[in-house]
C-alpha cells in the first residue's frame, strides 16, 4: 500500500509538527514508508491530495484539523472524478476544530489512531457538494465531509480563525466564547430554504446547518441523528428568538438536547437551496464549510451518496 500524509504544520498550535519524530516512528511502525507533504497556505491540502491520488497512492492521511481533512477530501473526490480511481482517506486529527473525527470516535492518542487506521478497512461514506458566492462575488463550489452551514456559524468561524488565542486554548472554550460574542453582534437574516422538491420554507434565522456528520463548532452536536451512510442531509434551522434565551440554550447543543426546542426545526433531504430574501446585502448570510468561511449565499447543497472511501 502506498500511503501519503498531508500535514498542516500549524494545526493545533503546531503540536504534530513539534512531535513529528514520534509521529513518524508510529507511521512507520503501522504503515511502513510513507510520503510526507506539508501545507504552507490555504488550499495546499487540496492540491497535495490531488497530486498524491493521481500518483497512485492508496491512502492519504490528513494530519490536522477539520479544515485540513475537508481540503484533502475535496482533493481526493476531484481526483476520483478525473481518474475513476479510488484513494482512501484517513484522519490524524489535531487542530482547533476536530469535529468530524469526534463524530467518528477516533482515539485521542496518535499511535492508537494510526493503529486503528492501519487495521481498518475503507468504508463508503457520503460527502456533500456546495455551490456558493465567494468573497469576490464569483460563483464557487467545493466538497465537504462534515457540515456546511450559514448565518451565525460563518461569522463565528471567521472570528475563531482570526483569534490570536487559536491553538493556545481549548477548541470548545474558544468556539463557545466566539459564538456568544458573535451572536450578540449578529443580526438575524431572512432566507428561503427549499429542500428537494418541497414547498420553500421562509425563515428569519440565526443558523441553518446542512449536516452529513453530527458535530461542529468545537463539540456542538448540532445534528444528533445524522449518519454518514444514509444518503441524506439533516437540515437544522435555528430561527430568530430572544437572544438572551438562545445564548443560554446554546449549552443544549453540546449534548444534542435541542430536538424539541421551540426555535429549532430539523428536516431531512438530499438537496438544499438557501437564498436571501429581500435585500441581498443585508440577508446574504456567510457560509461555513467544515470550519472555514469562504463566501455567502445563495448556496446549493447536494448530497453525494457513498462518494468517499474513509478509513476509521
Amino acid at each position: 500500500m502506498k500511503v501519503g500524509v498531508v500535514l498542516n504544520p500549524i494545526a493545533g498550535g503546531g503540536r504534530l509538527k513539534r512531535h513529528w519524530p514520534e509521529v513518524a516512528a508510529s507511521l512507520k511502525r503501522h504503515f511502513g514508508d510513507v510520503e510526507l507533504r506539508e501545507t504552507q497556505a490555504e488550499g495546499d491540502a487540496e492540491r497535495l491530495a490531488i497530486d498524491l491520488a493521481v500518483s497512485g497512492f492508496d491512502l492519504v492521511i490528513a494530519a490536522g484539523g477539520d479544515g485540513t481533512a475537508s481540503e484533502v477530501a475535496d482533493g481526493l473526490l476531484q481526483a476520483a472524478r478525473e481518474t475513476g480511481r479510488t484513494t482512501e482517506l484517513g484522519l490524524l486529527p489535531c487542530g482547533t476544530g476536530i469535529d468530524f473525527a469526534r463524530g467518528l470516535g477516533l482515539p485521542k492518542e496518535v499511535d492508537a489512531t494510526l493503529k486503528r487506521l492501519a487495521e481498518a478497512e475503507g468504508r463508503k461514506v457520503d460527502a456533500g457538494r456546495v455551490c456558493y458566492v465567494d468573497d469576490h462575488g464569483a460563483l464557487a463550489s467545493r466538497h465537504f465531509i462534515n457540515i456546511a452551514s450559514l448565518g451565525l456559524s460563518g461569522a463565528t468561524d471567521r472570528a475563531v480563525n482570526a483569534d490570536k488565542r487559536k491553538g493556545r486554548v481549548s477548541a470548545k472554550a474558544l468556539f463557545f466564547w466566539r459564538t456568544v460574542v458573535e451572536f450578540i453582534r449578529y443580526r438575524f437574516q431572512d432566507v428561503r430554504i427549499t429542500i428537494d422538491d418541497g414547498t420553500p420554507v421562509e425563515a428569519r434565522m440565526a443558523l441553518v446547518a446542512v449536516a452529513n456528520g453530527k458535530f461542529f463548532g468545537g463539540g456542538m452536536m448540532i445534528a444528533p441523528d445524522a449518519e454518514l451512510t444514509d444518503g441524506q442531509f439533516d437540515i437544522v434551522i435555528l430561527r430568530a428568538a430572544g437572544k438572551l434565551k438562545l445564548i443560554w440554550d446554546i449549552r443544549l447543543l453540546y449534548g444534542g438536547r435541542h430536538r424539541n426546542h421551540p426555535a429549532i426545526t430539523i428536516l431531512r433531504g438530499r438537496k438544499v437551496v438557501v437564498e436571501p430574501l429581500g435585500d441581498l446585502e443585508k440577508n446574504g448570510a456567510m457560509v461555513d464549510i467544515d470550519g472555514e468561511s469562504p463566501g455567502r449565499i445563495p448556496a446549493t447543497f447536494d448530497i453525494l451518496p457513498g462518494a468517499l472511501t474513509l478509513r476509521y
